[in-house]
């Protein structure tokens, strides 16, 4: 055993290797007896590729070679891209949306010749175009209904969306005109349609600006006639104040809503025609999170009655509730985060699901038996476990005696314990949302640090999802302080205990979590706290984070972080880190694709201009082609080496490895 020093420890995950393994699978779901879902492809570009497995292969088949790339932009984030159906004759048909043009495309994989995606919807000139999202496919009737979002002019914010109907027959695909408009477009923001049993009513969430998902949604219902034309919707559930994530039809054709009315995502039982709504599990735990993602799907009903549902606190474990008694039970097995993507096929529930030692795999239930097995993306230890961390759930005592919950990654290498008697280095790391949350599962950017002898502890501080409503509302108008105060109380507690170094901290974090970085090192209280920072595709400049300086989606959300702009404009200079930036002496490293419509390279652009001339040692490393989060593997890779290199400079390791970085005012375009 040697006690070389922290940072120093050879390691084999290496930039490529975490990179290799970026992303997870996604948007599963059945079709017939077939399983498929959506997996990154780092290597191409960072593409989402379509895959099928079916019943009895032992491995999936890609179903389109690139560049065919299955997402959206739907809310920029992205929605649920593809649908399917089973046929008697002629395989599947299968529709999804390509992230090249947003199109909407049909595809038969099993027709004679492999027959090519054909298009259903037609390009726009307007604006950034038309988006689709959440298909649900209805072939009897000749049509994919869906979520549409439709630009009308060149602003970020001229927008529409509503349900839309799309033909199968590819009318629609030079004639904008071809497409039903189910809904009228009063409503800001909308699910896709979930139609009840018997064809005669559809359900759907909506909401309105300023509010977020998580802060209040409706339930809309409709009755349907046979033509196909939607009656006026009513309000059924829901309101500005309680959130509705996600709603469902029951078999028996009652109504399954996720809203957290009681202060808790939990799943109740509505009566379609009252509206009155019957907890059918009232525990004080979450059985769901934010609705970043439409389509994104946290509980399934099962055909005997019972219901597949994801639950915890602070982490999503499968389990199969029995409406009638309240009872139930967990799944075996070692995964303790479940993905929002179940699918139901008679007796079998599968979803997508990952756990301290494991990463995300697609795996399935059978209720009959119990029995769980991984179907695909098995999980194989990419390198000697030794290598990998042990982490540990943690609940810190912050201001005012609130809790902070946060994963704590001691370094680990099978090889290297460390100097005697001396402390190993920790990166703070900062989630982005900001409501959100950093599940407990593995992820080789983390053993990337602690491998080398760098530990990290993920906060989930106030306003993070995953504990209850209270919780989540602690950042109503404290961001920028609620989320530095926890990521400090959690970095100085490692201290006290002597987990971790005194004057070898770092933060970082991405969007949201890029901002509590920048925010983390201009601030007064925590400014000489932290050695070095690394903020990725951030947001800098709160004011210039408004209406049009932002997508669409999240343009009013700084109304419940921090209050309307007009009556507290003090408190968007004050808490806005190019307006601070005299007090960053930290060096930093600064990440920013430059096709980022959430959080443009301006924002970043305005920090380098307010530090210039300081002397502050920092690098700006900007990546074409690159969006909100890094896919390419090129790009992960660079953005690996450059982070360690900043911590290598603020703690005063030596390694033989490290990819030149120049913090001096150094600027890299990728």
């Amino acid at each position: 055993m040697s006690h070389a020093p922290y940072g120093s420890w050879p390691s084999p995950i290496d930039a490529a290797l975490v990179a290799a393994h970026d992303g997870r699978p996604e948007a599963l779901g059945a079709v017939g007896d077939e399983v498929w879902w959506t997996a990154p492809r780092p290597a191409e570009g960072g593409r989402r590729a379509l895959l099928r497995l079916r019943p009895d292969a032992r491995s999936p088949e890609v179903v389109l070679p690139p560049p065919w790339n299955v997402r959206n932009s739907v809310h920029e984030y992205g929605g649920q891209p593809w649908a399917g159906v089973a046929r008697g004759e002629g395989g599947p048909l299968v529709v999804f949306t390509d992230f090249g043009d947003q199109r909407l495309y049909a595809v038969e994989p099993d027709a004679p010749g492999g027959a090519a995606p054909r298009p259903l919807t037609p390009l726009s000139p307007v604006g950034a175009g038309l988006r689709w999202c959440d298909p649900v496919l209805l072939p009897e009737r000749g049509e994919v209904w869906c979520v549409l979002e439709e630009f009308t002019g060149p602003n970020p914010t001229d927008l529409r969306r509503l349900l839309a109907a799309v033909p199968l027959d590819g009318s629609a695909a030079e004639d904008r005109s071809a497409v039903r408009e189910l809904t009228d477009d009063r409503r800001r923001f909308v699910t896709g349609p979930r139609l009840a049993p018997d064809g005669r009513r559809v359900a759907w969430l909506a909401w309105d600006h300023p509010g977020m998902p998580w802060e209040g949604t409706e339930v809309l219902l409709a009755d349907l006639d046979q033509a196909g034309r939607l009656g006026a919707p009513r309000t059924l559930l829901g309101g500005p104040d309680e959130s509705v994530a996600q709603v469902e039809w029951a078999p028996d054709g009652a109504l399954l809503a996720l809203t957290d009315r009681a202060g808790w995502w939990q799943p109740h039982r509505v009566d379609p025609e009252t509206g009155e709504a019957v907890n059918l599990c009232p525990r004080e735990e979450e059985f769901a999170d934010a609705l970043w993602k439409v389509g994104a799907r946290w509980l399934a009903p099962l055909p005997h009655g019972t219901l597949a549902v994801l639950h915890g606190t602070g982490d999503l474990r499968l389990g199969v509730l029995d409406p009638a008694s309240g009872e139930l039970a967990d799944v075996p097995g070692p995964w303790t985060e479940w993905w929002p993507a179940l699918a139901v096929r008679g007796q079998r529930v599968v979803g997508i699901a990952a756990g301290p030692t494991r990463h995300y795999e697609v795996v399935a239930l059978d209720t009959v038996t119990g029995h769980c097995r991984v179907l695909a993306e098995h999980h194989r230890d990419p390198v000697d476990p030794g290598y990998l961390p042990a982490p540990e759930a943690r609940v810190f005592t912050g201001p005012d005696g609130r809790e902070v919950h946060a994963q704590v990654y001691p370094p680990r290498h099978p090889d290297h314990p460390g100097p005697a008697e001396t402390a190993p280095p920790f990166v703070v790391w900062a989630h982005g949302g900001p409501t959100g949350r950093a599940p407990l599962v593995l992820d080789l950017e983390i053993a990337y640090f602690t491998s080398r002898g760098i530990g990290v502890a993920e906060v989930n501080y106030g306003g993070s999802t995953g504990y209850g409503r209270a919780y989540r509302e602690r950042l109503r108008g404290r961001w920028g302080v609620v989320d530095v105060e926890d990521c400090a109380t959690v970095a100085r507690a490692l201290v006290a205990e002597g987990s971790a170094a005194a004057g070898r901290l770092a933060i970082r974090g991405g969007s949201a979590g890029g901002y509590t970085t920048a925010a983390s090192l201009s601030a007064a209280e925590t400014a000489d706290l932290y050695a070095a920072g690394t903020i990725s595709y951030p947001l800098l400049d709160l004011a210039g984070w408004t209406a049009d300086g932002t997508h669409d989606f999240e343009s009013r959300y700084l109304e419940s972080l921090l209050g309307p702009l007009a009556e507290v404009p003090e408190r968007y200079r004050e808490r806005s880190p190019v307006h601070r930036a005299e007090r960053i002496t930290a060096p930093f490293v600064l990440l920013q694709g430059l096709d980022d419509p959430i959080c443009r390279p301006e924002q970043a652009e305005r920090l380098l201009a307010a530090v210039a001339g300081r002397g502050v040692p920092h690098a700006y490393l900007t990546f074409e082609g690159e969006g909100h989060g890094f896919r390419r593997a090129a790009t992960i890779e660079r953005a690996l080496e450059a982070e360690l290199a900043l911590y290598a400079h603020a703690f005063g390791f030596a390694r033989a490895d490290l990819k030149p970085l120049d913090l001096a005012a150094g600027r890299e375009r990728w």
